[in-house]
């Protein structure tokens, strides 16, 4: 039997309950292989469109100020388009008379959250570190852009921890953020952008100039949502036996500022903090050695052991973020 909503609660109600159905479906499912093996997954679609638009308009041959200009354009496009598919589908969801058809919008939200798919990528370090170090740098390969077999124990820990912290900015805060705000559109519109920057906001030859409106409006539209990412983490300490809210708050305003990410830095320091750990700092990408500030003053000897206890400060901050913006929609 499907689940209507009483004609007299108001629409923020509704839209409230919505939110609060999506991140259970993804909390509990993720993205469910069987489906997306079958449908391609919307940000794939978004992808698809983006390498598109990559192949037609960035032309090698083109000056940079042409490229820069066709970057633009092609974020617009992406942007605007996605945007304008997410208010349509709100649009159509809200005026066919159709019992329970809510519950087709917050299937369609939890597909665009990464809460439970990011735990179980985790997860799998922790435990194929536990095994040995060989099955801890296959597992971490799938979340870090680093060489795996440049890290040891320690290393593969670090940056398995850090990705946690700042793929829950902007994997989940981020399209929570997005959705409360502007609902089915904002959500559209973010995974647009975050989908943009993964794809063509890089500093390679090929997109520093393609690809510079991309990274830097990834940077403007996380920016709300990685501080406050780091202050999820924050109060998730304040909960959990083996974590500090204090020491967590002290690294998150003093080293933050000082990563090379005007937002990854702030999650990730939070998260440092918390676990008494120091991440970040100077590693290796694509060969190159990448000298970055370290985060939080503590252990850098992480372990598998660490990783559990980040994703239990992980799984607590988004409840908390989750409630709070449930709680704002209701109110």
């Amino acid at each position: 039997m499907l689940i209507t909503f009483p004609t007299e609660y108001p629409f923020a109600l509704a839209f409230a309950y919505t939110l609060t159905i999506a991140f259970l479906l993804d909390a509990l499912f993720g993205d469910p292989k069987r489906i997306y093996d079958r449908v391609p997954h919307p940000v794939v679609l978004i992808g698809r469109i983006i390498e598109r638009l990559d192949q037609s308009l960035n032309d090698p041959e083109s000056g940079d100020a042409t490229r820069k200009i066709s970057g633009v354009l092609a974020v617009l496009v992406v942007v605007a388009g996605c945007a304008f598919l997410g208010w349509l589908i709100g649009w159509g969801i809200r005026e066919v008379p159709i019992s329970g058809n809510w519950i087709v919008e917050a299937v369609l939200v939890s597909s665009l959250l990464a809460f439970r798919d990011l735990y179980n990528y985790v997860l799998r370090v922790a435990v194929g570190l536990e095994e040995n170090l060989e099955s801890g740098r296959a597992a971490v390969k799938h979340i870090v852009g680093r060489d795996p077999d440049t890290l040891d124990e320690a290393g593969v820990a670090r940056a398995t921890i850090e990705s946690a912290a700042e793929n829950f900015s902007d994997g989940f805060v981020a399209p929570v953020f997005f959705y409360v705000l502007f609902g089915l559109p904002g959500i559209f519109a973010y995974k647009a952008i975050n989908t943009l920057d993964s794809m063509i906001g890089y500093k390679s030859e090929k997109y520093r100039a393609f690809g510079w409106a991309a990274a830097r409006l990834d940077d403007v539209a996380n920016w709300p949502a990685a501080r406050l990412s780091g202050l999820a983490f924050i109060a998730a300490s304040f909960f959990i036996y083996d974590t500090c809210a204090g020491t967590a708050f002290q690294a998150m305003m003093r080293d933050a500022r000082n990563h090379r990410s005007p937002n990854a830095g702030w999650p990730e320091a939070a998260m440092a903090g918390a676990l008494d750990l120091a991440l970040a700092g100077p590693r290796i990408y694509d060969g190159r050695h990448v000298d970055d500030a370290w985060m939080g003053d503590g252990r850098k000897d992480a372990s598998a052991d660490d990783i559990r206890r980040a994703l239990r400060l992980y799984l607590l901050a988004g409840g908390i973020v989750a409630a709070i913006g449930i709680a704002v929609i209701a109110i």
